[in-house]
């Protein structure tokens, strides 16, 4: 594993050991936080960044409780009764979910980073545990929700079925004529748990059961029951944007849709039986992972281990189902593999990728006294999943190495993996590129001439979808440099800083804070060009590979995510311009405070697409459970006329009849929890200099 020694950055202990002094601790009790004017006299400077802005870093601590206390306020209703953060407090969005009452593993993970922030702050950690057997009650399908899991076949994972970039190639035809490799992790995670069933997050749920389908963990098929209900919605390729879809049951039985329920709209069987499935989100698993391992170092520093424990053994726990993102989907040997009949089937740990790829899935039969159960990866690997931090915690930390015998060394082999994936696919002007595939076009066909390679996987500019780019949204680098900072700031890591000093030399232009609670961040990208082949003992420059910020935003998740990337790379490097550039942007988050968060107004012209047309194939009938038809002509809105009944539905009504686009004011969870645990992060970081 790469550490460089030699590095002048802090170890993490030195630079949490200086942040001590600023505050008194009461072992195995709340923490108490010092008066801001203490702070201020014991430290004799102001910190230069927020002395300019006129917030000091306490305030930001005081700024992170009272957005937490809004957060957590039932009366703002960014949860449902049973606890559960919605995707958004507005129900009228269309994103990833399709509804703001749906919710996503992503939203969960936040929620546990959020309580692990409140930790360190405050030194109480039964939010931290509480989040994490929320997450675990209702998120990650219990022995109930995966009833035949014990009847996988680690010989034969899963039958082959090609991915299509048109959604009317769909349904796809199943074919066990194409050889798949071994799953090598299954019987070592059986031994080491005594279980069979698979301990990670489905992606998807609908808090509310607005569909219908009464998918409740615990009761999989139970019927219309009231509570939070496990669905799915993307299916059919790259091209299936999220108002193409269909919303499915996560368990199909046959009670909505047609014949079949809803399996013959995506997968061409000669037989359908009753069914559950589903499908990892693993950026979400990583981040809970994360966010466990900060609460450990905290919780450790207070003297409260002892209360995160039994935690963080969960996270170690679900780290180690997590090596299933770093395999091609059907096992098949990693590099230049082509043809899905002629690229040969993995053996041992020949089909990892060592990267995290899109999704992992599971599933098999309703039926147990005819069980089958399936299991696949995904060949396809976005940067914006990547999660070095999770990777060195679950390789170095003994707290959070798992405890199959080869997980810790599978993911410290990842961790280098990964920190080349982001040198390999940083383009000349700093930003990072989209990915890399070992199953072109999802069916193992053959790449353009040409197209360069790491490890033998190919360059893809937009891994996963394509509509929109899934490389375009300036969110996704963000996110996942804000977690390769995190790790140069613990590690020390040369080629992490290497990439980071180029990546903030890029964005730091981008970026403009005015007045008050003016501030515009990078929005959107354009691409052009590949990177140079990999050869990691003579790295190219990928002067062929290029990126343009082509528009900005007041995108408040985003910007609190990029306040949180450049806090942890000014910590770790004494980049002064990445410090003052963070605290910027936090004093402009506050500034646009209201009553229930931070938000900001957004045109939404993409709800013009609420009459898109959803493929359904000739001679499918069915319905929705409230009685929608799903049959060929479909639309978006067809299939969620619940949505006419929604306070904001006029909005979009006039749009639609040729108005103006309707302008929304959101509080997507996601998003709050960004800006709070930016908030703490600062102050945390920082707040001996206040």
């Amino acid at each position: 594993m790469r550490i460089h020694r030699g590095s002048p950055i802090e170890t993490s202990a030195r630079a949490r050991a200086r942040k001590k002094s600023r505050r008194l601790w009461v072992t195995g009790a709340v923490a108490l936080s010092l008066p801001l004017g203490l702070v201020a006299a014991n430290s004799g400077s102001a910190n230069p960044a927020a002395a300019e802005s006129g917030v000091g870093v306490q305030q930001y601590e005081d700024q992170f409780l009272e957005l937490y206390d809004k957060i957590k306020d039932p009366a703002n209703g960014y949860f449902s009764p049973e606890g559960i953060p919605y995707h958004s407090v507005e129900t009228l969005i269309v994103e990833a979910p399709d509804h703001g009452h749906e919710t996503t593993s992503e939203a969960y993970s936040y929620l546990i980073w959020l309580e692990a922030q409140y930790g360190q702050v405050t030194g109480d950690w039964a939010p931290f545990n509480d989040a994490w057997a929320l997450m675990e009650e209702y998120m990650i399908p219990g022995a109930a929700d995966q009833p035949t899991s014990s009847f996988y076949d680690p010989s034969a994972p899963a039958t082959y079925a090609p991915e299509s970039n048109d959604p009317s190639n769909y349904p796809a035809e199943l074919d066990g004529n194409v050889p798949v490799g071994d799953d090598p992790l299954a019987g070592e995670l059986s031994s080491t748990y005594g279980t069979d069933d698979i301990y990670g997050m489905h992606w998807l749920q609908d808090v509310d059961n607005v569909y219908g389908y009464g998918n409740t963990p615990g009761d999989p098929c139970g019927g219309n029951a009231d509570g939070p209900s496990f669905i799915n919605t993307f299916q059919r390729g790259p091209q299936e944007s999220v108002w193409e879809t269909v919303p499915h049951p996560s368990c199909d039985d046959f009670t909505f849709g047609g014949e079949n329920g809803y399996l013959d709209l995506f997968t061409d069987d000669a037989a359908y039986s009753a069914q559950w499935r589903y499908t990892n989100a693993p950026d979400a698993d990583a981040r809970a992972v994360q966010a466990a391992y900060w609460a450990n170092q905290w919780a450790s520093e207070q003297g409260n281990q002892a209360q995160v424990a039994a935690t963080v053994e969960k996270a170690a726990q679900m780290g180690d189902y997590l090596r299933y993102s770093m395999y091609d989907k059907y096992f098949k040997q990693v590099g230049e593999c082509v043809g899905p009949t002629t690229c040969p089937a993995g053996s041992g740990k020949n089909s990892a990728q060592y990267l995290m790829s899109w999704y992992y899935a599971w599933g098999g039969a309703m039926d147990t006294s005819a069980g089958w159960s399936w299991r696949i990866g995904s060949s396809f690997n976005h940067f914006g999943y990547q999660n070095p931090l999770a990777a060195y915690a679950l390789s170095t930390d003994e707290a959070l190495i798992p405890d199959s015998p080869s997980a810790g060394e599978d993911w410290g082999t990842s961790l280098d993996r990964m920190v080349e994936f982001y040198r390999w696919l940083q383009s000349d002007e700093g930003g990072i590129a989209g990915g890399a595939n070992n199953s072109w076009d999802g069916a193992y066909a053959e790449p353009p001439a040409g197209t360069s390679t790491f490890y033998g996987m190919w360059y893809d500019e937009d891994p996963v979808y394509h509509d929109p780019p899934s490389n375009q949204w300036f969110g996704m680098q963000a996110w996942s440099m804000q977690r390769l900072a995190e790790y140069y700031y613990e590690s020390g890591d040369a080629l992490a800083g290497e990439v980071l000093d180029k990546w903030v030399a890029w964005v730091l232009p981008e970026v403009t804070v005015g007045n008050g609670a003016d501030f515009a961040i990078p929005a959107t990208l354009a691409w052009s060009g590949q990177p140079d082949t990999w050869d990691p003992a003579n790295p190219g420059d990928n002067a062929d590979l290029h990126v343009e910020v082509v528009g900005h935003s007041q995108d408040v998740g985003v910007a609190g995510s990029l306040a949180n990337a450049l806090s942890f790379y000014a910590a770790a490097s004494g980049d002064t311009a990445a410090q003052e550039t963070a605290a910027g942007l936090l004093d402009a988050l506050v500034a646009n405070s209201d009553d229930i968060g931070v938000a900001t107004e957004e045109v939404r012209e993409d709800f013009g697409r609420f009459g898109d047309e959803v493929y359904v194939p000739a001679g499918f009938s069915g319905t929705m459970p409230n009685g929608d038809v799903i049959e060929p002509g479909a639309t978006f809105e067809s299939l969620r006329s619940f949505y006419q009944d929604d306070p904001d539905w006029p909005q979009v009504e006039a749009y639609l009849n040729g108005g103006e686009a309707p302008t929304f004011t959101y509080h997507r969870f996601w998003a709050q929890a960004d800006i709070a645990i930016a908030l703490a992060t600062y102050t945390n970081l920082f707040g001996e200099d206040a």
